[in-house]
């Protein structure tokens, strides 16, 4: 997750002071309902890292095959707060 963009910067995930948002776009077939069912993982892991600096605001949408980054299973654009 934390592995592109300015979060290599950090220098460190103990940096991070809260999770403010994620944006989980998952990549699904035609007439699939459940993107905020796979978005979960992502919100479960974030809490079990920083507890109750983790909850955040979340949106999931669904892509279908070819629309999303890459082609991946699940993009996620995340915004966190960094402290020093």
């Amino acid at each position: 997750m934390f592995g592109t963009g300015q979060a290599v910067n950090l220098g460190g995930l103990d940096k991070v002071t809260r999770i403010v948002k994620l944006l989980c776009m998952v990549n699904s077939a035609p007439g699939f309902g459940g993107e905020s069912q796979v978005a979960n993982g992502a919100t479960a892991l974030l809490g079990a890292l920083y507890g109750e600096r983790g909850r955040h605001a979340r949106s999931a949408v669904g892509l279908e095959k070819g629309e999303g980054p890459n082609s991946t299973c699940i993009e996620i654009e995340m915004i966190v707060e960094v402290g020093d």
